[in-house]
């Protein structure tokens, strides 16, 4: 079994020294918001008995309104610090079943690139020392759907956030988001993209569980 230590980091602000060997899966679900990712999250968990987790865990998830007033780089470590948060919780719940992830480290990228108009790689350079401590995932699913699908799933969704809101009310956000996930994707050895459109959160789930069971080639 193999030590998750970064050997980048003082011993004090290494992970606990747990194992990615329990056997059970970790599962991250991409997309932009209102795509449908907590709901799709929420039917794999009960069928998989396993745990949800948001990137912004409690605390970080009762402070994101003020990080979006922060200026660019500390909104930035708002989240970076809420991903590693969240990668620690990560790490305990695998000691006891699966885990699926609503966000993680693609949408940190995705999104920052979108909202100040930069490339991902730019990013993913400023996260990159951190990497090494951060839980792998096994499968990332990136969930896509057409604009009136996700005009549709908007006006249906109970808990809109600021992100949400700013899906169609800043001019050319929702196109960066698309294509800053797309590049995401496109290098992400975890990857599998999944159209969502005409399909329940059940029809999802069933296409994620034949693909766990049986990975492309």
């Amino acid at each position: 079994m193999t030590s998750i230590r970064t050997r980048l980091l003082p011993l004090p602000f290494e992970p606990d020294d747990r194992t990615q060997d329990s056997g059970h899966p970790f599962i991250v679900l991409e997309g932009i918001s209102g795509i449908g990712k907590s709901t799709l999250a929420a039917v794999l968990a009960d069928r998989m008995d396993g745990t949800t987790l948001h990137t912004l865990a409690p605390p970080h998830s009762g402070w994101s309104g003020e990080a979006h007033r922060m200026q660019p780089l500390p909104f930035l470590a708002f989240y970076l610090s809420g991903l590693l948060h969240v990668s620690d919780r990560i790490r305990q719940a695998l000691d006891t079943g699966p885990v699926i992830a609503d966000r993680y480290a693609a949408s940190v990228t995705a999104c920052h690139a979108a909202i100040h108009g930069i490339a991902p790689d730019d990013v993913d350079a400023l996260l990159a020392p951190f990497h090494p401590y951060l839980v792998a995932p096994d499968h990332t699913f990136y969930l896509t759907c057409s604009d009136a699908t996700l005009q549709e799933r908007m006006e249906v969704k109970d808990d809109t956030k600021q992100d949400d809101t700013d899906l169609f009310g800043v001019p050319g956000r929702l196109k960066a988001l698309r294509e800053c996930f797309e590049l995401v994707a496109a290098t992400d050895p975890t990857a599998t993209v999944l159209d969502t459109d005409g399909k329940t959160p059940d029809d999802l789930a069933d296409t994620i569980a034949a693909y766990l069971e049986h990975p492309r080639a």
